[in-house]
């Protein structure tokens, strides 16, 4: 279950929230990610409840947002963050212009004026009160569980700034004593920083999670039914039953997914693969939800209702990676935890080492240190840093036909030296067709429906090419049961006799003549595939089912190639097969005749032999190979296996887009890494620059005012480089950022 977390104002707020959630009885997973404000729960609902868990939040100082009964939760949970998101503006506005009249009474020749004291405390009350009172009330809501977080850091050096301040406004005779001046404009200003810099981090993390937004403006609201009879009625599409039939007219977006019955028309299908052309579609093709149809109208028999359609698969896909972490951010997440105290500790260190040694105005110094170190030390950059770059990461690949599973796979791509293919439907078209056949013996309707049958009840691409070209009555044909033999073919028993279909390994005790054996070794060159038809010890008919070259394998091979990363391709196809695709797109090593077990036997030599390994199948028959492999990338339009098992799957099934997931990993981490860069070099010159390291040297101390709009910047700038990413990388130059080898 995914939810959205409210009040979360630092990556110590969501390290808290998940801590919270994981210790809740019948919780066996949570994590929170403070950049969509989310948390991904998985619990026992026999031991605990959604309201449960939410009491449990709640008395840790935040929330979780519940839909009641026959709402829409994620429309609910949108409208709240509208409503946040508009009284942060207002805070921030109010704050800004309260603080300009801080300054212009501390800063200008209003100054002198008796009273001009006595309306510094008047604004800066408002500003702390009203537009400040979230970081005092969250600070107090932590202090009752023995906690401090970002707010506590805000509240404890602006209430500290405005009590002294106070404190001398009202005892006058201990003004000179103490060399101080009012710093209630300090204490205002902070407020109205933070709160802009609140503000545009809150804008700029709005833009970071549009992809999802815009996946979801995809789905269509209502769809058009024909009813039994011809009726026409425009209904919800929530309403929308399997096998109802679906009417589009030109220009519409298809509203779920299903099998065209009838018409023609070409379907703009890029905003689920990436794919600029529109695909042509008329009688038994798959049409998707949220694609828009180009110029004609035609029907179709839905498939998939609206929450289980591709478009809804590919939502709930993109919306869970972006809420997963990178090994990194754990370590991040576990910095944070501590880092509060720590600066507190250090805040307090710093005053206390100044009143000792500071001199005549030891206690100036030591309250500006105090106040400063609170403010520079604010981790929100950290907290920002990675699931920023997480978010729009995953969102451009999602834009492009990339869709990637978890951070994991996402880190672990960028470091790809080896990739191993299968053929069919990876490197080919994956449509097969039959181009010649040959009956060996006398072809007969029971011989007919028995090969139908076998074959209708594979499901493997080849088979559905040869049932298609095989006439025979209705019968047996649709009701044969088969086994499966992975890698090999397809077995099934009439009476007492074994038949078999399947590759040439089925039929090594069979006798065959000189002339099938040229006949299979001419197609097999003309980069045919042979199955054979039979019993153990008779082939009986032979086809050969050719599945043309994708057009652009040569040029993603060689692409891949030039970067450093070996390709390897492993098929079940025969030799002569298998070699004259592998020459035709330029790939050197190649292993024909590969049952499941032998595709698994490579990967793990390639692991051996140091390399990291991606491989590339179907999620089905290569599943024992794509669970061993480093990264498992699916080709093809998005299966519900291939989505639910591999780390990537390329929707479109264009090669290419591999060596894009190459380049959009390598971009991602680059981002992280500069984000966490600038993050902590940022703390680690800020907080001694704040606490006076360089005073006794050059008399440098750091204005708390400049402190806070640094601390504000320094999200929004971590924010912004995220975003700068633009989804478009440059070419591969190498494997793990090597430069190309020569």
């Amino acid at each position: 279950m995914k939810i959205k977390v409210q009040n979360m104002s630092c990556a110590g707020c969501a390290s808290h929230v998940q801590k919270v959630l994981q210790k809740q009885p019948g919780v066996t997973g949570a994590s929170v990610n403070f950049a969509t404000q989310t948390a991904s729960i998985e619990y026992d609902k026999t031991l605990t409840s959604v309201m449960e868990l939410r009491k449990a939040v709640r008395e840790a100082g935040f929330d979780l947002v519940v839909a009641p009964e026959n709402e829409d939760g994620d429309k609910l949970s949108e409208q709240a963050e509208k409503q946040r998101y508009r009284l942060l503006k207002r805070q921030t506005l109010a704050a800004l212009i309260l603080s300009a009249g801080l300054i212009a009474l501390s800063m200008t020749p209003l100054a002198s004026f008796p009273w001009a004291g006595y309306a510094e405390g008047i604004l800066a009350t408002l500003v702390l009160s009203v537009c400040g009172r979230f970081f005092f009330i969250d600070a107090y809501k932590q202090a009752r569980h023995r906690r401090m977080n970002m707010n506590t850091l805000v509240a404890l050096s602006t209430a500290t700034a405005y009590a002294f301040s106070l404190f001398v406004l009202l005892y006058p005779q201990f003004r000179t004593g103490i060399h101080a001046g009012l710093y209630f404009e300090t204490a205002g200003v902070l407020i109205a920083f933070i709160l802009t810099g609140k503000l545009l981090e809150e804008k700029a993390k709005r833009k970071t999670s549009g992809s999802i937004k815009k996946l979801v403006g995809l789905q269509s609201k209502t769809a058009t039914v024909v009813r039994p009879g011809g009726n026409v009625a425009e209904i919800d599409i929530r309403d929308i039953g399997v096998r109802d039939i679906v009417w589009v007219k030109a220009g519409e977006k298809i509203p779920v997914d299903g099998v065209v019955t009838g018409g023609y028309s070409f379907v703009d299908e890029s905003m689920i693969t990436g794919e600029p052309v529109p695909v042509e579609k008329n009688r038994g093709q798959h049409v998707f939800a949220g694609t828009v149809n180009q110029y004609g109208s035609f029907k179709f028999r839905v498939t998939k209702p609206g929450n289980e359609t591709l478009l809804a698969q590919i939502i709930r896909l993109v919306s869970e990676a972006q809420n997963t972490k990178a090994p990194v951010q754990k370590t991040v997440d576990k910095i944070t935890g501590i880092f509060v105290p720590a600066v507190a500790a250090i805040a307090a260190l710093s005053a206390l080492l100044w009143m000792l040694f500071g001199g005549a105005d030891a206690g100036i110094h030591a309250f500006l240190a105090f106040v400063t170190v609170l403010i520079i030390a604010c981790p929100c950059a950290l907290g920002l840093a990675t699931p920023t770059a997480i978010v729009v990461g995953m969102g451009k690949g999602a834009g492009q036909g990339i869709l990637i599973k978890d951070m994991d796979s996402l880190e672990t791509l960028r470091k790809v030296d080896t990739v191993v293919m299968d053929k069919t439907g990876t490197l080919t078209q994956g449509i097969p067709e039959v181009t010649d056949m040959k009956w060996l013996v006398p072809e007969t309707e029971e011989l007919r429906r028995i090969l139908s049958g076998m074959e209708k009840s594979s499901g493997h691409p080849l088979s559905k090419a040869i049932a298609g070209v095989i006439p025979c009555a209705a019968g047996l044909s649709d009701s044969l049961a088969v086994e499966i033999l992975p890698g090999r073919g397809v077995k099934t028993t009439v009476g007492n006799t074994d038949f078999y279909a399947g590759n040439f390994q089925l039929f090594t005790a069979a006798g065959n003549s000189d002339e099938v054996r040229k006949w299979i070794t001419a197609k097999e060159k003309e980069i045919h595939t042979v199955v054979l038809f039979g019993t153990e010890t008779q082939i009986m008919a032979v086809f050969a089912v050719s599945d043309e070259i994708k057009p652009s394998s040569r040029q993603s091979i060689k692409q891949l190639q030039a970067s450093g990363i070996e390709v390897v391709m492993a098929t079940g196809d025969s030799e002569p097969a298998a070699r004259a695709v592998a020459r035709r797109t330029g790939i050197k090593e190649f292993h024909a005749q590969a049952l499941p077990e032998d595709k698994l036997r490579l990967v793990k030599k390639k692991q051996q032999e140091g390399k990291t390994v991606a491989m590339v199948g179907d999620g089905i028959n290569d599943s024992a190979a794509l669970a061993q492999a480093d990264v498992s990338i699916a080709m093809g339009r998005g299966s519900d296996i291939a989505i639910e098992t591999a780390g990537v799957t390329i929707v479109s099934g264009d090669l290419q887009k591999i060596a894009a997931a190459i380049r959009l990993s390598r971009n991602t981490v680059a981002t992280i890494r500069q984000n966490l860069f600038w993050a902590f070099i940022y703390n680690l010159t800020g907080i001694p620059l704040a606490a006076g390291a360089l005073y006794p040297f050059t008399g440098f101390l750091l204005n708390p005012m400049i402190a806070g709009a640094a601390m504000a910047l320094s999200s929004v700038s971590v924010v912004l480089n995220s975003l700068r990413f633009n989804g478009s990388p440059p070419p591969l130059e190498g494997v793990g950022g090597r430069s190309r080898p020569a």
